[in-house]
């Protein structure tokens, strides 16, 4: 594999995917960056004035510290580890350390509420937990927790280990897992139609296998510094704030803060020595309303976007300000990149871009024959004769579902799309009825089920509706109780009752009260008739 694509189709023709019998990505990647003492792999500041910057080698260190921390209290390898952080530098280190000892690491949003938290201990049998103090409190709201660890970062709590004392206290020294690329190394919690979210378990390879992001789409070097806008609950984090930029020995940088604040972060942007940005188009979408005439990006030289598809009028905005190209990239939970819009590439504004290497993609119809150009089809991976680079290995726990995502020789990543006469794909939307919202996926089932929880509520549909900031937003119709009667204000009351139940970003932002609602003849909802009347309104 080049270090870098100038022939896409030359590349394509040659990339080859053998990883070793062995592999570590602690030891095998991030170990071999630190044998230069000086190299800087995390380039961490805050809205305080802090600042830090922690080499491969400090990083190792610190990792290998909790890794004693950790096998000490009882964790093995195998064992799942829950962590719960905001962008702290503690992540970085959590993440190292379990992929060094072959234990499972379980990223979550700190936007989970102790419902989610306990479902999610539940299901992936979680022997510890790592966390800041605001989310401490949440799993101390859970009782009968059979946990052998919890630790807690930058603050001190009755019932809690500091991290940072017994991080301190540990031996510096701890040998990495001989582990093999298909063991399990991450578990995400992902939203379905039905349901609560499913565990997708992803290996030591899907690290490795990151290379084809951060080479070909990130377009990453060793002396780049790389910026991602992306909460650490997210796969994406997984993608574009560690596997990608490390498997290229590239320095991550990161911006600690409470929300997203457009001026603050073009500021950052202008001020650090930053070459390559990635974020979701919400976030260009709020960039580009800014005055970008104020800012200078001096160092600034790619930047690319992720999470659903950008509008084509955002690209030019911030082609005319910076004079570069948002490269769209796309991909899931599941999966490494799958299809870019790759530096190389001519690029064609509201494109998904070209195929990745090492990746098969194809639009397929329903019995799994590859479409002609201009046909609408399912989106889908070739899995047969041999696995591609990257993809996730089962739904935990449920083999329906996982049998389900494949179709004949294909994986279906649940989108629909089109390839025109060049071969770059266009997205067309979800072929259920999950909603991508601001670069979050939303499954309909968590938000009804919420609205449920309320007493006001008999029964609730939610679907996607169209936004201009965030692309599409959740909406509810909701049939009321009797004698009930709708209002701004109870509005009010659901959305904060949603926000209260489940994770903040999942709430309605658009309620509105019917009498009933359209169903099939076995009584299933008909979210698709709300959701194609919803997008079929002026202006929409």
């Amino acid at each position: 594999m080049s270090m870098n694509m100038t022939d896409y189709a030359a590349e394509r023709a040659s990339f080859q995917w053998a990883p070793p019998a062995q592999f570590n990505f602690a030891r095998d990647v991030l170990d071999r960056w630190a044998e230069d003492p000086g190299k800087l792999a995390l380039w961490w500041i805050d809205d305080f004035g802090h600042e830090e910057k922690i080499t491969f080698a400090g990083l190792s260190e610190r990792a290998q510290r909790l890794c004693n921390v950790l096998a000490n209290a009882g964790v093995q390898r195998g064992d799942t580890v829950i962590v719960l952080l905001p962008r702290l530098v503690a992540w970085w280190e959590v993440l190292t350390a379990c992929l060094r000892m072959g234990v499972v690491v379980s990223p979550g949003t700190t936007q989970l509420a102790p419902k989610d938290l306990a479902y999610r201990i539940e299901a992936s049998k979680a022997t510890a937990v790592i966390t800041d103090e605001r989310n401490a409190a949440k799993f101390d709201e859970l009782e009968g927790l059979a946990l052998r660890a919890r630790l807690l970062v930058g603050a001190t709590r009755a019932g809690w280990e500091s991290y940072e004392a017994v991080v301190a206290a540990a031996s510096p020294v701890f040998a990495a897992a001989d582990t093999a690329p298909d063991d399990d190394a991450l578990c995400y919690f992902t939203s379905g139609t039905t349901g609560y979210p499913k565990m997708a378990i992803q290996t030591q390879g899907y690290g490795l296998a990151h290379q084809i992001t951060g080479r070909y789409w990130l377009d990453l070097r060793p002396d780049d510094v790389h910026w991602n806008l992306s909460d650490t609950g997210w796969a994406k984090a997984a993608w574009s704030s560690y596997f990608g930029p490390w498997t290229c020995g590239a320095t991550i940088f990161v911006h600690h803060a409470e929300g997203f604040d457009p001026k603050r972060s073009l500021e950052v942007l202008a001020q650090y020595p930053i070459t390559t940005f990635c974020g979701a188009p919400t976030i260009y979408r709020m960039v580009v309303l800014q005055d970008l005439s104020q800012y200078t990006f001096k160092t600034l030289r790619h930047c690319v976007g992720a999470g659903e598809p950008l509008n084509p009028e955002v690209i030019e905005t911030w082609q005319r300000a910076t004079g570069l190209v948002i490269r769209d990239g796309y991909g899931q939970t599941e999966s490494v990149l799958l299809c870019a819009s790759f530096p190389c590439l001519e690029p064609r504004f509201g494109s998904m871009g070209k195929p990745s290497p090492g990746i098969d993609l194809a639009v397929i119809d329903d019995d799994g024959g590859a479409l002609p150009a201009g046909r609408e089809g399912d989106v889908a991976v070739r899995v047969k004769p041999a696995r591609p680079p990257g993809l996730f290995k089962e739904y935990r726990g449920d083999e329906e579902r996982t049998q389900k995502a494949f179709r004949g020789d294909w994986y279906l990543t649940g989108d629909r799309a089109y390839v025109d006469e060049d071969g770059y794909f266009w997205f067309v939307g979800r072929a259920d009825d999950v909603i991508l919202s601001a670069g979050y996926r939303i499954g309909p089932f968590e938000v009804e089920s919420a609205l449920l929880e309320h007493p006001a509520v008999v029964e609730s549909a939610v679907v996607s509706s169209p936004d201009e900031m965030r692309g599409e937003v959740v909406k509810a119709f909701v049939v009321l109780a009797a004698g009930v009667a709708g209002s701004d204000a109870l509005v009010k009351t659901l959305q904060d009752h949603v926000k209260h139940v489940t994770a903040p970003y999942k709430y309605p932002r658009k309620i509105e009260f019917v009498a009933s609602l359209p169903k099939t003849v076995s009584g299933k909802i008909r979210r698709v008739e709300l959701r194609e009347r919803e997008w079929a309104k002026p202006g929409a």
